[in-house]
């Protein structure tokens, strides 16, 4: 029989809670044999998702559950917080008495480094541009540290990826439309996506270096002044960082936040950052239009959805969600520490892998989809009169003022409702193949393409290597034909956007409507009208930036 050594005391109104859930255990013959049943009691009244899981399981399970309901709803009114809350104030409350007699320390009155560092970073005047210039150089780095790596990527996609599966397809002596399927949805739409893995995988390395530094806590603290603007604080800030990388854990994460209106107000907003699905896009066209100032354009874009996430705040903070006096910003610095590169790896690749794994799911049904749409009716020649042309070609008229009234971009933004990447990938399947699907490339043997790649990645390597090197004051080693290289669907996007059509629709994406994931877990965390609201305003606000900017650029003369 197990003995045991030693049990936390939870004080008398929680112990005889705990007691009373244990007697039922027995009372209702609840097998307990492979969990110990006081550890079984107290996630009870904590409600963990899974043990509760467990016991509805159970013959009688739902009884103890629901004495268990009965019981924290007790404890919460007895004591003023909620059971979890009060479960961890007393081990940590345990755990604090044995450092204070255990641990002696050294009486410190010097001012540490960590107190050095933040007199200059959450200075009063100095914060805020020190934290944007942060920002600025982190996506400057994004897009020129990844820019030959996305070129030798998209070469490897779409030149001998796609050569030995049409190779193997005319081996197969496979009929004209499963090439089609093949070259044009799975390695056009799927491969067009996958070309920006690079530029993301930079981009989770510099969010992982930030957090585990311990900076983001001070970006949070930094922003509370203009969070207090909208009748936010600083705390939901840190939600809205996290919707950088991507909304849905971002809107998961506003439960940190005590009050239930700032909880809304927040998720509401967060959508307005730009997530990394949006990046591919942004990249894509700032290539094309903007060369060596895509950086500049797509900092400008993360920018511009801080702005108009402020404003937004403000008009819902006047209208919808009148402030909470009540609550309040208590925020902990952690002192700075060195990233670890382990920790910052295994960050790096568990976001870039969720997209990667997203590629191979929804964006591979959506490109499926797609190819269907664009080649039915059955031997439609023209793709303006496949069933997405047509129905593309409806929507159409609303975008014409925005400057990108044209079906393929209609139909792109409809796609991207399932994720922003797709806009991509249904610009691949339909200007790719129609612009440059001409072209023959030079026959070359297994041998050659291998040797292509390789040197490809090396050569991508020494250009990045110098790019890197570039950053430091008084150093340019990068040449202008790097500076000018982009991929073939930014060649083929140039037939059909002006710089100031395309600056625009990157306004629209930045922000429309948000994709399907995250209204669903707005809807879940909040309720349908919360979705329902959070989707029309963004659309609305987006319609109406495309149209500001799109025609005041026309009568400055950009158009």
């Amino acid at each position: 029989m197990a003995t045991t050594l030693f049990r936390l005391d939870y004080g008398g109104k929680l112990e005889r809670e705990i007691t009373h859930i244990i007697e039922s255990f027995s009372e209702f013959q609840i097998d307990t044999a492979r969990y110990p049943q006081r550890w079984l009691a107290l996630k009870l009244l904590e409600a963990d998702a899974e043990v509760l899981d467990i016991l509805r399981r159970m013959p009688n399970g739902g009884k103890v559950i629901s004495l268990a309901e009965g019981s924290a709803e007790k404890l919460k009114s007895m004591l003023g917080d909620d059971v979890d809350i009060l479960i961890a104030d007393r081990r940590y409350g345990f755990i604090n008495g044995i450092v204070r007699q255990s641990l002696h320390r050294p009486h410190m009155d010097r001012i540490t480094l960590t107190d050095r560092i933040d007199d200059i970073v959450t200075h009063k005047w100095l914060g805020l541009p020190i934290f944007f210039a942060m920002m600025y150089v982190m996506f400057r780095l994004v897009i020129d540290v990844s820019a030959p790596f996305l070129d030798w990527t998209d070469s490897v996609i779409t030149g001998p990826i796609a050569g030995w599966f049409s190779h193997l397809l005319v081996l197969l002596s496979a009929p004209a439309w499963m090439h089609s399927l093949v070259v044009e949805a799975i390695i056009g739409g799927v491969g067009g996506v996958l070309v920006f893995v690079p530029g993301l995988l930079i981009l989770y390395f510099f969010l992982a270096l930030l957090e585990d530094s311990g900076y983001m806590s001070r970006a949070a603290f930094v922003m509370d002044r203009f969070m207090r603007v909208v009748g936010l604080h600083g705390k939901s800030f840190i939600p809205m960082i996290l919707g950088f990388g991507c909304a849905v854990p971002a809107i998961y994460a506003t439960r940190t936040i005590a009050s239930w209106r700032d909880r809304v107000l927040t998720a509401l907003l967060v959508p307005l950052m730009s997530c990394s699905a949006r990046l591919p896009v942004y990249v894509v066209f700032g290539l094309a239009f903007f060369g060596a100032r895509a950086g500049t354009v797509i900092w400008a874009m993360y920018a511009l959805g801080i702005v108009v996430a402020m404003l937004a705040g403000m008009v819902f903070t006047r209208t919808i969600l009148k402030p909470d006096s009540s609550s309040a910003f208590v925020l902990e610095l952690p002192p700075y520490r060195q990233p670890a590169l382990r920790s910052v790896l295994i960050h790096m690749w568990e976001n870039t892998r969720e997209f990667v794994r997203k590629a191979g799911t929804v964006i591979l049904a959506a490109s499926l989809v797609l190819w269907i749409l664009l080649n039915f009716p059955s031997g439609v020649e023209d793709k303006r009169d496949s069933y997405f042309g047509q129905v593309s070609g409806a929507i159409a008229p609303v975008f014409t003022p925005l400057g990108f009234g044209d079906w393929q971009t209609s139909g792109a933004l409809v796609t991207g409702f399932m994720a922003k990447e797709i806009v991509v990938s249904t610009l691949s399947q339909i200007y790719i193949n129609a612009d440059v699907g001409e072209e023959v490339p030079e026959p070359t043997t297994f041998g050659e393409d291998l040797v292509g790649i390789g040197l490809g990645f090396v050569d991508a390597t020494v250009n990045s290597g110098k790019i890197l090197l570039s950053i430091i004051p008084g150093v340019n080693m990068v040449d202008e034909e790097a500076e000018t290289q982009d991929t073939t669907l930014s060649r083929a996007l140039r037939n059909h956007f002006t710089p100031l059509s395309a600056t625009a629709l990157l306004v629209f994406v930045l922000l429309y409507v948000p994709c399907v994931a995250t209204l669903g877990v707005i809807k879940h965390e909040f309720g349908a009208s919360w979705a329902v609201t959070s989707a029309v305003y963004q659309t609305a606000v987006a319609w109406l930036a495309a149209f500001l900017l799109y025609q005041a650029g026309r009568l400055l003369g950009f158009g």
